[in-house]
């Protein structure tokens, strides 16, 4: 009876599964501090390869020196701009954190005489005036914010730290991905035909079409509200518009978060006693810039993809809620692949019912 039971084809299978389950249960285990390195080292590898396939021709198939100037000049691209970046806002991290420090120990500066003419100005310089009276309830609330805390600036210096630590461990997974991609991808593609038959291709596809559009999709929107952003600051005599337009564009990979820029700005300029620049930066953000994201993000993403924006903007922000900032292509590709086995189901129902 036991001899019988051990060598069904129910235990087997369950005892096959159960392996395989443990295996690659432990596997996913010992790989998760590093899926999101690799989920970026990906998405780049996706998006270059054309360039790659186009070094790897030129150097007669010489596959690792391509992979080796492609990771290079990839790391060089993304790494200049955001090391340009990081140190400029860490100086003016520095300096507003000094600032606050300040006012915490000395009180509020005054408001310059050109707030009250503002729409409700009076009401506001009669709410700063009460602030202004209590220097120990603003200094009580500058320290439980944490701003001027020691610990919290070594909180944020750490996570930069490991935020450029999983930066390089991409960039190191990016040059073995050039060099083996393919056949990953073909081995990969391989399995899931067999456990998935034939709409396993449609998936895939999926996947390939919607981590392009959504990748190009995002960071094109983004590069032109933060091209378009920095000329509007220029003109408005802004300093360091540079900065302030890459400030833009990072913050606009996010949906919707791009305008806390540009109305910071404008009201600093308001309180500069710059009306005019002000009105000016705010109605340039406000027709122009934002106007970019509700116009390209929508064409680059829900035409190739042919998902409704809605679900793709869902998934943005689902994901990023999810996974963190590589949730802004992991969201709407899981987004794609569930439509896509979806509409697969419903050809299927429709052929099985057939005309009636």
């Amino acid at each position: 009876m036991s001899t019988a039971l051990v060598d069904s084809p129910l235990a087997s299978r369950i005892a096959t599964f159960s392996f395989l389950t443990l295996v690659y249960g432990f596997t996913l285990w010992v790989l998760s501090p590093f899926l999101a390195a690799l989920a970026w080292a990906g998405i780049l590898a996706y998006v270059t390869w054309p360039f790659y396939r186009r070094v790897k021709r030129r150097l007669n198939g010489r596959q690792a020196l391509a992979a080796l100037l492609m990771t290079m000049a990839v790391a060089l691209s993304l790494l200049a701009p955001l090391a340009w970046v990081t140190f400029t806002v860490a100086g003016d991290v520095v300096s507003a954190s000094a600032a606050i420090r300040e006012i915490a120990d000395g009180g509020l500066p005054p408001l310059p005489p050109a707030v009250r003419n503002w729409p409700g100005g009076e009401w506001l310089v009669v709410q700063y005036a009460r602030i202004q009276s209590d220097p120990v309830w603003l200094r009580a609330q500058i320290e439980a914010a944490g701003i001027t805390s020691p610990a919290t600036w070594r909180a944020v210096a750490g996570e930069l730290g490991r935020n450029l630590a999983k930066f390089g461990l991409a960039v190191f997974a990016l040059f073995f991905l050039y060099r083996h991609g393919e056949a990953a991808l073909a081995q990969f593609g391989r399995v899931a035909t067999h456990w998935l038959g034939g709409p396993a291709r449609g998936y895939l596809d999926a996947v390939g079409v919607t981590v392009h559009a959504v990748v190009f999709g995002i960071v094109l929107t983004a590069l032109a509200q933060g091209v378009l952003a920095g000329l509007g600051y220029w003109v408005a005599g802004i300093d360091a518009p540079a900065l302030w337009g890459a400030v833009t564009a990072l913050v606009s990979l996010i949906p919707f978060v791009g305008p806390v820029v540009w109305i910071g700005l404008s009201l600093a300029l308001l309180a500069h006693g710059e009306t005019n620049a002000a009105i000016g930066v705010f109605l340039w953000g406000a027709l122009v810039v934002s106007w970019v994201d509700n116009l390209i993000r929508p064409l680059a993403i829900s035409g190739p993809t042919r998902i409704p924006f809605l679900l793709v903007f869902l998934g943005v922000l689902g994901g990023l809620s999810a996974f963190g900032l590589i949730g802004l292509f992991l969201g709407p590709v899981l987004l794609a692949v569930s439509l896509a086995i979806w509409r697969e189901w419903l050809e299927n129902a429709a052929d099985k019912s057939g005309p009636q």
